[in-house]
Order: structure tokens, then C-alpha cells, then sequence
């Protein structure tokens, strides 16, 4: 594998000074040495749980090329017979080195923020755009203070669309990272209640998504929802921060990346869109109205980064739904299949009301129910109980037959539901597990959504355990 770094130039972005052997080129970046590869740089991150430097004895049997220790520690690894850069903050130390990584490189960077659909959105970035070019992007969601200088930090010098995903849950967090990684394109996908328990109102989380407009580069472009009610607020703050070019996304007459038509299905969805003055359609591989809103930031971004719209539009049909956010399963019940929809990753109330939709949108076989498996919905504060009782039109609206809700902020919803209707409520994830194995049979579309603290990822687990799966066909994200 060829090298990331060199230990000369890491030192020289990181500001440490060498300690111990010379240290050999680095062909990665690493944080946790259970995801450690060999000729990774091990920076010995501090966090709230755990501390990096406990861990430097497993880093190099993992065959660390290079550990990145603060000065405080060393005289506790000084007899480690390892190559080392000594900072005075392993945490800056990554920062500047994404702060390097993000000078040298010559990739057009997209950033990605909003209040739902952000990794969507990335993922689907990275998938149509590895059709056109070499892409970096980080796997996983990481979107805060480490993920992000973590996935700058390992950005290829050569590679052709860098994409970063950027969240937040308190004003404040968004600007320092977006200063890192200073984006050619920004994307705010939605403004919606997540993290409401830290803001007055969902202007204020308009204010704090608008932070990353403050490291657009400059030429650069703010791509916005004009679908979304927030838009004028957002606009306005873009052209406070002096960002030249503000377009739009969505149905809105005034897009400038505008829903021309949208033919939905249980798997997949057919769109025709206006894009850089011309039309252009395509299947989208991952069903879902709110991917689909989605996918016109998508094309928007593709399209401002000069990317082939042709090849980009073609990519979409492989497109497919990750773990936890959509990904379908057919499980085989004895007397025939279970449809089961794992969007167990996290919920706010318009994510629940777009994954609602999805169930909706998916078939039943013959006398088999949609059944709607819902957790609490966290970090609303003041108004969780009133924003889960409303989830009670969107059931309706779905045609859910039967709904399990896991969770004391769910009471609210069960409470709003018609009396008589199908509702099982219990105050844990795990009371729900064998009731879910037990009551699911065949023809059933069963869909699982919460908060991740929840952990209704174990119930997609058990389900799958007693079923088990036969994972819809593999496409790539």
C-alpha cells in the first residue's frame, strides 16, 4: 500500500517532535486498535470513556507503524521500544494533521450537514461519484470533534471528491470543524427536531446547521432545501457569511435542482429531475420519498463539482439502503417471508415520519400486516410528548395495522392512538424481543425505529436470529 504519510511530513503537519526509532512511512490513520491496520499512525486520543495511551502496547502488536502520544504520557511509554511523535495534545494533533491533509489535497470537498439524512446523503455522494473518480469519504458516521480531522486526517493527496459528513447537537460544534475542512460544496439537507432538547426553537437549530457556511472556500456553494420551511432563514445566514452561490434542492418552483416527477415503489424509486438546465432521469436503487429528496442535493453536488451527470444518474440504480438506515431483509418464516425494514440507527420525528412512509410504501403478501416497531425519540425536551403523540396521524396516514413501542416517551404516542387500535407498549427495548418473534408471521412488513441509545438494533438481531436472513442483493453504498 503507498504511503499516506511520511513520518517526516506527519510530524511536520502534527507540530510534535520524534521520540525513539525513526519512524517509516504511514499508510493510515488510526484511533482504536481493534480497527487498527498494519503502517497505521496510532494517535492516542483522550476521551471521555478512555484513554489511547492504556492502549499503545496493543497498537504496536497490531503493527502500528508510529504512535502520537502527549507529552504528559511519555514517561510512562518511554520504554516502549516504538517510533513516536510527542504533542502536547494527541486531539490538536489530529486536528492539524486534518488541517495538512486538507491543504495538499487536490479533491473537490463536499460537506454534509442537516437534521436528518446526512449519512444518506454522503453515502449516496460517495456512491455515484466512485463512478466518475476516486473518492474519499469516512465509512462510518464520523461526524463530530475526532470523526471529523480523524476522516481529514486520512484524505489521499491524489483523490478526486473528498466527502465529510458534519453533525452537531449543541451550538457551536459545527464551526470548527467545517473550518478544517473548508468545503467547495456545503449541503444542509433538513431542518427538523433532532437535538431539540438543546435549542429554543428549530430556528436556533437553523443558526447552528448555518455554522457551515462559515468555512465555505471561496467561489464555493451553499446547497439548500427549498422545500424546507427554514430556507429563507438559511439563505439569509448564507449570504451573511458571505457565500457566493446559494441554490436550491426540492419540488419548490425556484429550485435550481428541482423534482420534475417521482414514481415510488417498495424497492425502488424512478425520478425525473432538472439539473443544470437539462432533464435527467434515474432509478434510485434505495426506496423512499426522503431518499429521493435526497438524491436531488445529490445530483445538485455532482453536477457543481463537474462530475459526468450521465454516469452519476446510472449509479443511482445501485444505490442501496446501509444497516440501520433502511436496510431491507427477508426473513423466512415457515410458511413463507417476513419483510423486515432496519432503520434502528437513530430517530427524530420527521425521520419517523419518512420511515412510516417507507413501510407504507411497502407490499404486504397476502393476510400479512405493515407493523410499526417504535422507540423513543430523544433529546426533545420540553415538547418529546407532544411530538410523539403526533406520530399518531402518521400511523394512520401509512396504513400501519399494529405498532410496538418500546420506551416511557412512547406512552404519549400510545395514549394518542385510536382507542381499540393495535398497540403493544412496553417500558424496554427488551420486553419487546420475544414478543416480536412470537407475534410476526408470514406476509408481514415489520419496521424498527428509534433513537440509537435505545439499542433497537438488538431487535433486529433477534428477528433475524429466529428467522434466519437472506439479505436483499448487495449494492454497494
Amino acid at each position: 500500500m503507498s504511503a499516506l504519510w511520511s513520518a517526516n511530513e506527519l510530524v511536520a503537519a502534527t507540530g510534535g517532535r520524534p521520540f525513539g526509532p525513526a519512524g517509516p512511512n504511514v499508510t493510515g490513520i488510526s484511533i482504536d486498535t481493534r480497527t487498527l491496520k498494519p503502517g497505521d499512525a496510532f494517535f492516542a486520543i483522550k476521551g471521555d470513556q478512555f484513554d489511547g495511551h492504556d492502549y499503545a502496547t496493543a497498537a504496536i502488536k497490531a503493527g502500528a507503524s508510529l504512535l502520537v502520544v502527549a507529552e504528559g504520557k511519555l514517561p510512562a511509554l518511554g520504554r516502549l521500544k516504538a517510533s513516536m511523535i510527542v504533542v502536547s495534545d494527541v486531539l490538536e494533533a489530529l486536528g492539524r494533521a486534518g488541517a495538512a491533509a486538507r491543504a495538499r489535497t487536490r479533491a473537490k470537498v463536499i460537506a454534509v450537514t442537516g437534521s436528518a439524512g446526512k449519512t444518506i446523503t454522503k453515502e449516496a455522494l460517495r456512491h455515484v461519484l466512485s463512478s466518475v473518480g476516486t473518492v474519499h469519504a469516512a465509512d462510518k458516521s464520523f461526524n463530530n470533534h475526532w470523526g471529523v480531522p480523524l476522516t481529514l486526517a486520512r484524505t489521499p493527496q491524489d483523490c478526486d471528491f473528498a466527502i465529510f459528513e458534519i453533525g452537531m447537537n449543541h451550538p457551536g460544534e459545527i464551526r470548527p470543524l467545517v473550518k478544517l475542512v473548508r468545503p467547495h460544496i456545503a449541503i444542509i439537507t433538513l431542518i427538523a427536531e433532532a437535538h431539540l432538547g438543546f435549542f429554543d426553537s428549530l430556528d436556533e437549530i437553523a443558526r447552528a446547521k448555518a455554522e457551515i457556511f462559515e468555512g465555505i472556500e471561496p467561489d464555493g456553494y451553499a446547497i439548500l432545501n427549498r422545500d424546507d420551511p427554514r430556507t429563507r432563514l438559511l439563505g439569509k445566514l448564507a449570504r451573511e457569511a458571505n457565500v457566493p452561490h446559494v441554490v436550491g434542492f426540492g419540488e419548490n418552483p425556484k429550485a435550481h435542482f428541482k423534482l420534475i416527477d417521482c414514481n415510488l415503489s417498495g424497492d425502488s424509486s424512478a425520478i425525473t429531475a432538472k439539473i443544470g438546465g437539462r432533464e435527467v432521469r434515474a432509478i434510485i436503487g434505495a426506496p423512499g420519498r426522503h431518499v429521493v429528496q435526497n438524491t436531488l442535493a445529490v445530483l445538485g453536488a455532482a453536477y457543481l463539482a463537474g462530475a459526468n451527470l450521465d454516469k452519476v444518474a446510472t449509479a443511482l440504480a445501485t444505490l442501496s439502503a446501509e444497516k440501520g438506515r433502511g436496510k431491507r431483509h427477508l426473513l423466512p418464516h415457515s410458511e413463507g417471508v417476513v419483510a423486515l425494514i432496519d432503520e434502528s440507527y437513530n430517530a427524530n420525528p420527521t425521520s419517523v415520519r419518512a420511515a412510516l412512509n417507507l413501510l407504507g410504501s411497502t407490499p404486504v403478501n397476502g393476510s400479512g400486516r405493515r407493523i410499526a416497531v417504535l422507540g423513543d425519540m430523544l433529546e426533545l425536551g420540553t415538547q418529546s410528548a407532544k411530538l410523539h403523540a403526533a406520530i399518531a396521524g402518521d400511523i394512520a396516514s401509512a396504513g400501519v395495522d399494529m405498532v410496538y413501542l418500546a420506551g416511557p416517551e412512547m406512552g404519549a404516542l400510545a395514549g394518542a392512538l385510536p382507542e381499540g387500535f393495535p398497540v403493544v407498549h412496553r417500558q424496554t427495548t427488551a420486553e419487546l424481543s420475544g414478543l416480536l418473534t412470537a407475534e410476526v408471521r408470514p406476509g408481514d412488513a415489520i419496521m424498527l425505529k428509534s433513537s440509537l441509545r435505545m439499542g433497537f438494533a438488538r431487535l433486529v438481531d433477534a428477528l433475524i436470529d429466529h428467522f434466519p436472513a437472506q439479505a436483499t442483493p448487495s449494492k454497494r453504498v
